[in-house]
């Protein structure tokens, strides 16, 4: 599966060129094989308070993790990649993005998809790894209309189920409580379009989904095709490239069931060694896409990139 990267310029950059106006450029990474094209696209990025992340860790080991892995003091910075799949008349993506509002460096999607040709009337389906904000949000617009009106929708039964509770926002813990509530309001806007799948579903023609629960209850990755000529979307089942693969029994801070997505990283992160999948991860760098390989009882990310 040849990959290749990129830096191409969105169709409205491309108009402005002549009129003195910046031109945002997009790294795009590619892969083919035979007819399947996967582009990892950018929805920007998130800005999250470090501490998002270190007060999840044990109260033993923070300092040393903190150090060993050199993570920042104040902010840390993350990508935020969506699978594009291109497969005979199918224009697929896994995820959104965050959409309008969410924050300022985020709900690029628009633009990242114009500068590989791609409209959102052009996309037929969307499936959902989980209904996180920045996974989400970004099925409506400004206005609240959807945003890919003509696409097929698809999530986990278990994860609808959870964010359709009207209970869930009042258990979720009052940190998550407009996750909550945005994600039901735009799930009861799209209504029955979303159709629900099961853990082992075929979601398209030889695409798979696979539970990896824990980081909400009904979070899928999905396996597209097979290891030697596909890939693993895994979304936010593996949350960064240093200690979620080096300690993959750490907590990551968004992680709602921690002992339950720490089971199901070190299950994932085995089966991507073991069986030599190529994966592309949601905030992972270089465009997400790269191997899992084993470190003795560890794992580590291996970037791919042309």
């Amino acid at each position: 599966m040849p990959i290749t990267r990129r830096l191409a310029l969105s169709a409205s950059a491309v108009l402005a060129a002549g009129a003195m106006i910046p031109r945002r450029l997009w790294a795009v990474t590619t892969l083919t094989a035979g007819d399947l094209r996967i582009d990892s696209v950018s929805d920007g990025t998130l800005e999250l308070p470090a501490a998002f992340v270190t007060d999840a860790l044990p109260d033993a080991e923070r300092a040393d993790i903190i150090a060993r892995f050199a993570i920042p003091a104040d902010r840390i910075v993350t990508p935020m990649n969506i699978t594009l799949l291109r497969r005979g008349d199918r224009v697929a993506l896994f995820d959104v993005g965050s959409g309008p509002g969410f924050m300022p460096t985020a709900g690029k999607l628009a633009g990242a998809l114009a500068a590989v040709g791609i409209t959102p009337a052009d996309v037929t389906d969307v499936i959902f790894t989980h209904a996180h904000p920045d996974h989400l949000w970004g099925l409506l617009d400004e206005f609240d209309e959807p945003v890919f009106a003509r696409a097929r929708l698809q999530m986990g039964a278990a994860e609808h189920e959870y964010w359709t509770d009207p209970q869930t926002p009042a258990t979720i813990g009052e940190a998550r409580q407009a996750f909550a509530v945005g994600a039901a309001r735009r799930l009861a806007a799209v209504g029955d379009r979303m159709a629900l799948f099961e853990p082992d579903a075929e979601v398209l023609p030889g695409v798979t989904a696979v539970a990896t629960p824990g980081h909400t209850p009904g979070h899928t990755s999905f396996a597209i095709g097979t290891p030697d000529t596909g890939i693993m979307v895994t979304g936010d089942a593996i949350g960064n490239a240093t200690f979620a693969f080096a300690r993959p029994d750490l907590p990551g801070g968004g992680d709602q069931d921690q002992p339950r997505a720490a089971e199901s990283r070190k299950a994932l992160l085995a089966r991507l060694a073991d069986e030599n999948w190529r994966m592309i991860g949601y905030h992972l760098p270089g465009g997400g896409i790269g191997r899992c390989v084993r470190q003795g009882d560890a794992f580590a990310f291996v970037p791919e990139a042309g």
